[in-house]
C-alpha cells in the first residue's frame, strides 16, 4: 500500500448543489468556496483522474502563478474502471478511486489551481443516454464560475466516457444564458488525436517551454503510470510530433503544441447538430485525401465518383453539404498558435 497523500478536501456545501454523494470539492489555497468560484477563468471539464492535465495543460499554463487567471478542473467519473499492474495489481475498486481522488488533488495542489471539483459519477451513468445528472451537476459549476475558455474532450475521441462528457458539457453550456457561455470552447486530444483535422481548422495550443511543470504533473498519477499505462510519455511524445509534422516546409517554431477542435460555435448557436458538426470535419478531410489521390491518379481513378454520389452512404455527402451551408457564416476553426504567456 502506498501512503496517502496529505491533502485535505471537502463535501461539497450548499452552493454546489450536486447529485453524486461522492462529490467534493477541494480549494488549494483554502479560500472561501464562494471566492474560489469566483475567481475562475479557465475551466477544465475531464471524464477521468489525469484527463485534465494530458488535455488542458494550456489552460493550466496560462493561469499557473498568476492572480489575475485562474484554472478550475472537474474530473466527472470516480475512476473505478482503471486498468492496474504492480503495487496497484490487488487494489479494489474502492481502494483505486481513493488513490486517483488524491493523485488528482496532488495535481490542483502543484498546478495552482483555482479549485478541483470531482464528482464521482460512475462511467456507466455518463454513456447513458438518458441520464442528466452530469449535465445538471456542470450546468451548476458553470453557473458559478462563468469562465472565459472551457477545454473538454473532443467529440471524435474514440472513449464512450469521453464522449458522455463532452456531449453533457457542450448541453450545459448551451443551457447557459447567451451572455454567461464560455467565449471560447475547445475539445482536446486524449483517446484520439486530431492530427486527421485540416490544418486551417486546427486550433494550435503552444506548450513550449514548460516541460518540466507537465512533468511534474503527468507524474503524480502514478497509479496509472506505475499500474501499466505510460500516458506521461504518450503525451509528451504526441505533443512534440504535433509540432515536428505540423508543417513540411518549414522550420519548427514550437517544441510542444496541442491540437484542439474548435467547438465555440456548438455553444454559440445551439440549433447546431453536433454530430453532422463532427462528421462534416470528418467529410472534409475525406475530400482533402481524395483530392490529392484524385490529381496523382487522375484518369485511373474513379473514386471521385462517389463524393458526388448523393445516395452514397445513406445521403451522407449531401447531409454534410447542407450542414456546411449553414455554417458558411460561423468559424469552425482557426490557425492560431496560441502562447500560454
Amino acid at each position: 500500500m502506498t501512503a496517502s497523500l496529505p491533502l485535505m478536501s471537502s463535501p461539497v456545501s450548499s452552493g454546489l448543489k450536486l447529485h453524486h454523494p461522492k462529490a467534493q470539492i477541494f480549494i488549494p489555497d483554502r479560500v472561501p468556496e464562494a471566492e474560489a468560484m469566483g475567481r475562475v477563468t479557465h475551466l477544465g471539464i475531464g471524464a477521468h483522474q489525469d484527463d485534465l492535465e494530458f488535455m488542458a495543460f494550456h489552460g493550466i499554463l496560462n493561469c499557473y502563478r498568476r492572480t489575475d487567471r485562474w484554472f478550475a478542473g472537474v474530473t466527472c467519473t470516480d475512476g473505478a474502471g482503471s486498468a492496474r499492474a504492480g503495487r496497484y495489481a490487488d487494489y479494489t475498486d474502492e481502494q483505486m478511486q481513493a488513490v486517483r481522488v488524491e493523485e488528482q488533488n496532488a495535481a490542483a495542489m502543484v498546478g495552482g489551481y483555482a479549485a478541483m471539483i470531482q464528482l464521482g459519477h460512475p462511467s456507466s451513468s455518463v454513456k447513458s443516454s438518458s441520464d442528466r445528472s452530469l449535465q445538471d451537476d456542470l450546468l451548476t459549476i458553470l453557473e458559478h464560475t462563468q469562465p472565459e475558455v472551457v477545454y473538454t474532450h473532443n467529440p471524435a475521441d474514440k472513449h464512450e466516457t469521453h464522449i458522455g462528457v463532452v456531449i453533457a458539457a457542450l448541453d450545459a453550456m448551451r443551457a447557459l444564458p447567451a451572455e454567461k457561455r464560455p467565449k471560447a470552447v475547445y475539445g482536446c486530444e486524449v483517446w484520439r488525436n486530431l492530427d486527421w483535422m485540416p490544418d486551417e481548422e486546427k486550433v494550435l495550443l503552444n506548450l513550449s517551454g514548460n516541460a518540466n511543470l507537465a512533468a511534474a504533473l503527468n507524474s503524480l498519477f502514478d497509479s496509472q503510470i506505475a499500474g501499466g499505462k505510460r500516458y506521461d510519455l504518450a503525451v509528451t511524445g504526441r505533443q512534440h510530433a504535433n509540432a515536428t509534422f505540423l508543417d513540411a516546409h518549414s522550420i519548427d517554431e514550437t517544441t510542444t503544441v496541442a491540437y484542439a477542435m474548435d467547438l465555440t460555435p456548438l455553444v454559440a448557436t445551439p440549433s447546431l447538430d453536433i454530430a453532422d458538426f463532427v462528421l462534416s470535419a470528418i467529410h472534409r478531410f475525406e475530400l482533402d485525401v481524395r483530392g490529392k489521390l484524385i490529381r496523382k491518379m487522375g484518369s485511373r481513378s474513379g473514386s471521385g465518383k462517389a463524393v458526388q454520389d448523393e445516395g452514397h452512404a445513406g445521403g451522407h455527402a449531401e447531409r454534410m453539404r447542407r450542414f456546411e451551408r449553414g455554417m458558411d457564416s460561423i468559424t469552425v476553426g482557426h490557425l492560431t498558435a496560441t502562447s500560454a504567456s
